[in-house]
């Protein structure tokens, strides 16, 4: 143990002491504030120095108004069509929307014309606009009053609530519950790739060096491996609270200079106010902050850091074995697709299954498999899960950990002294049975 404690603390001090250590772990959180910064400024002055852009409208239906917004502006006149593309081209007409002669039961032929291609928001607000004024009409004709159709519109929003086995009931939202699976599986996934592939190239450099030679002959060539893995995966640790430190510190500073405040002082600020005023319990921002309360993030933080660190420990020591067997980074490529490919699996149901639908037995499988729970499952625990599914996935997971060590440390352990001999997964399949 005292040998791996060594390398252990040879790995973290020869990376956290150089420069680009340093750099990287100071500059990288000055750069998402700084852009956030340069952003924010560029709408604010774009917000108060733009004119407000006009659209024309031709509509041969004389049936149809868009109110106008913040941004645009409507104008309805006895335009022609062909005057109107010209007002357009020489600049007096942000866009010209025209509505031909329509058959309110299969309307088409609206076009929208532009110099520019114009947002998806854009888009979006006048198709959802003349939808709604297309099915007021249809409800119009078959004979109900204009006042009737805007009575009977009626604005639906269902509250979710959570109830456990004791019968506890806790406020739940799917939006806040989609960000917190959203940002910690991405999290867990770019901290494997980025601190893995650091374990296969700093194994390849003293492999390339013959460093490797020197150390194996006074430790055994587990004990290195094991060490290497966990000496990077504290520098990694290590950077990521440097990070949070700092990006909160400047997002702080940055927010307070544009004269914004941080969500955290806008949540308490908003909620005393509510509750000053007798708190509606139909207020949707109350239910949000009470949807963040009632999440349990002390359970959320310890599940996030088991994956965290039993993920990486698993795919750290795939790495590490690849490292060991090719004598170039070049000469990995071949080897880095059985990673890749479950890492991607993961990345990618994360989005289409478990964020959509936490429950279903796609997700249920992907937050089990030792390869894939990593990601999926923090999807998932954000939602709440149930503690035999956590169990059985935390137990799978620590044996999948063990499993890739042994093989990884059979590979390492013939791979790490060999030079300059082509290796191919025959070999590799060859070195695991023989070590």
């Amino acid at each position: 143990m005292d040998k791996i404690w060594l390398v252990i603390k040879r790995e973290y001090l020869s990376r956290v002491q150089k420069k680009s250590f340093l750099l990287a772990t100071i500059l990288t959180p000055l750069i998402f504030p700084a852009i956030m910064g340069i952003f924010i400024w560029i709408a604010l002055d774009e917000t108060e120095g733009s004119a407000l852009k006009i659209i024309e409208v031709v509509d041969e239906n004389n049936m149809f108004f868009i109110e106008s917004s913040e941004q645009y502006a409507f104008s309805f006149s006895n335009t022609k069509f062909e005057d109107g593309k010209k007002m357009v081209q020489v600049g007096e007409r942000q866009g010209l929307l025209y509505i031909p002669k329509l058959d309110l039961s299969k309307p088409s032929g609206i076009i929208y014309y532009a110099e520019k291609s114009p947002s998806l928001n854009l888009i979006s607000f006048l198709e959802a606009s003349l939808k709604r004024r297309i099915e007021e009409q249809r409800l119009y004709e078959s004979g109900i009053a204009p006042e009737v159709i805007a009575a009977y519109r009626t604005k639906v929003s269902i509250q979710t609530i959570n109830l456990d086995s004791f019968g506890e009931e806790k406020i739940s939202d799917a939006s806040v519950n989609y960000g917190l699976g959203f940002f910690s599986g991405i999290l867990i996934y770019v901290f494997i790739f980025v601190y893995g592939n650091q374990i296969m190239h700093g194994v390849i450099e003293e492999k390339s060096s013959r460093i490797i030679e020197i150390l194996v002959s006074s430790i055994k060539p587990f004990q290195l491996m094991l060490g290497k893995i966990i000496g990077i995966g504290a520098v990694g640790l290590t950077q990521f609270l440097i990070w949070i430190v700092l990006i909160s510190s400047v997002t702080f500073i940055v927010t307070g200079y544009f004269g914004m405040q941080m969500p955290q002082q806008q949540v308490m600020e908003i909620a005393g106010a509510d509750l000053d005023q007798n708190f509606n319990p139909d207020n949707n921002f109350m239910e949000l902050i009470q949807a963040i309360q009632g999440i349990n993030f002390i359970n959320l933080a310890l599940t996030f850091i088991f994956y965290f660190v039993g993920g990486y420990l698993l795919y750290g020591a795939f790495f590490a074995a690849i490292g060991a067997a090719v004598d170039a980074p070049s000469e990995a490529q071949q080897f880095m697709l059985p990673i890749t490919i479950p890492l991607l699996i993961a990345y990618l149901g994360l989005f289409v299954f478990v964020l959509n639908d936490p429950n279903s037995n796609v997700s249920f499988w992907l937050s089990i498999i030792p390869l894939t729970s990593p990601i999926a499952m923090m999807g998932r625990a954000s939602f709440g899960i149930p503690t035999s599914d956590l169990l059985i996935s935390m137990t799978l997971l620590v044996l999948g950990f063990l499993f890739s060590t042994w093989v990884a440390g059979k590979i390492y352990r013939i791979g790490i002294l060999i030079h300059g001999s082509k290796v191919n997964y025959k070999t590799l399949w060859k070195w695991i049975k023989t070590a």
